[in-house]
């Protein structure tokens, strides 16, 4: 029987996040194999009570870990959590500046004891004049042009999903690995930082090497003059579809498909950029053409073609795709015991994809293994337990 690619198994990590930065880094080990301990605060991490758009966040980001619950204003909690560090490969943390250092669990601190430690933190902002501002997701696309060039102009918009959260954790993992790859070579840790706001300039760079090369802003994408002629959103006589024609063979084979005898007979329009100048009286004829037609026909016609196209989808419309359901998404236990399919991490290792069933743990479950696995004896582990320090 084929288990999941598991690279990171033996690696120990210990995880002080919250929301959807932090926790996403602790995800992707996670899936890769990594055995991550989790600790929040007694009672649970808020993020679990998050209600409307929120809700989603600790199920997806926080699966297929452990949890234990310190109290960390407490000698006694500082003390457990400093030993989860000692023996850890990579501690992750994506608090405000600052915040674990008061602790007295700063990098330096924590790397005295523990030199071969991987310390990563998750940031607004790398070092610079807005170092110790508050940053979130949204603060990152309307600071780093992202939202300006995602709504129609005057309207700036966030991305419909937390793309800054998320790939600011990649950024982070891949920070982590290198890391990894370091220490085989010198035996040494090293802190690792990625940002929300650099994160986002990264994402946007490509407008600013447009602007670097022409000399011309970058119209926001609702108005923007697309490399292509036909890179749009279709309606159908029911549902929308994206259709794109991005090359002139393309192009042959787009008119052929849908007997558009009249344009192909233009040879004026058989090189994209004499289309893209076309535009204006190429797009209407297309759009009242897909409009006789209905969303299942057209794509009939396109499925198999080479031409990109998509049904505009919903989130809710995943659990029921069928390629997805081949192994793009996971069994999840909630922690109310509620079965659920969730996204896996997007990739496969030799041929196998990673993902596996999971748990999503209750807030301190697995306290007392977690103590005792740093050689606490029950009697140590009651006492922590009885003086609040540690949550059950």
């Amino acid at each position: 029987m084929s288990t999941s690619p598991s690279p990171l198994a033996g690696i120990k990590v210990v995880e002080f996040t919250h929301m959807v930065m932090g926790p996403t880094v602790g995800h992707i080990l996670a899936g890769l194999g990594a055995e991550i301990v989790r600790v929040e605060p007694i009672g649970g991490d808020r993020t679990r009570r998050l209600l409307g758009s929120g809700s989603g966040y600790f199920p997806m980001y926080n699966r297929g870990k452990q949890s234990i619950c310190l109290d960390l204003k407490s000698e006694s909690g500082i003390a457990v959590a400093k030993d989860l560090i000692a023996k850890a490969d990579i501690l992750v943390e994506n608090f405000r500046p600052g915040a674990l250092d008061r602790l007295g669990l700063d990098f330096d601190s924590c790397a005295a004891d523990n030199p071969g430690l991987i310390y990563c933190s998750e940031k607004g902002f790398l070092p610079g004049p807005y170092e110790q501002r508050t940053a979130l997701d949204e603060v990152a696309q309307m600071m780093g042009g992202l939202a300006y060039m995602t709504g129609p102009p005057g309207q700036p918009l966030r991305a419909g999903a937390s793309v800054i959260d998320v790939t600011g954790g990649m950024f982070g993992v891949i920070g982590v690995l290198a890391a990894l790859e370091e220490r085989h070579r010198t035996g040494k840790g090293q802190k690792v930082t990625a940002s929300l706001f650099e994160t986002t300039i990264y994402l946007v760079g490509q407008h600013m090497a447009q602007y670097a090369v022409t000399g011309t802003p970058a119209a926001p994408m609702p108005a923007r003059v697309s490399a292509w002629a036909i890179y749009d959103v279709f309606q159908t006589r029911d549902e929308p579809v994206f259709i794109g024609v991005v090359t002139d063979a393309l192009w042959k084979k787009f008119c052929r498909l849908f007997d558009l005898d009249e344009l192909w007979a233009d040879e004026s329009l058989r090189e994209n950029n004499a289309r893209v100048q076309a535009r204006d009286r190429i797009i209407p004829a297309i759009r009242k053409l897909i409009g006789t037609m209905t969303r299942d026909e057209v794509i009939a016609k396109l499925d198999g073609s080479g031409l990109p196209f998509a049904p505009i989808g919903k989130p809710e419309d995943m659990f029921d795709d069928p390629h997805l359901n081949q192994g793009g998404l996971e069994d999840v236990t909630l922690d109310n015991g509620t079965e659920v399919r969730l996204p896996t991490i997007p990739l496969e290792m030799d041929g196998k994809r990673v993902g596996s069933p999971q748990q999503l743990p209750t807030p301190g479950a697995d306290a007392r293994g977690v103590l005792a696995a740093l050689g606490y004896d029950d009697e140590r582990i009651a006492a922590l337990i009885e003086q609040g320090a540690v949550g059950e």
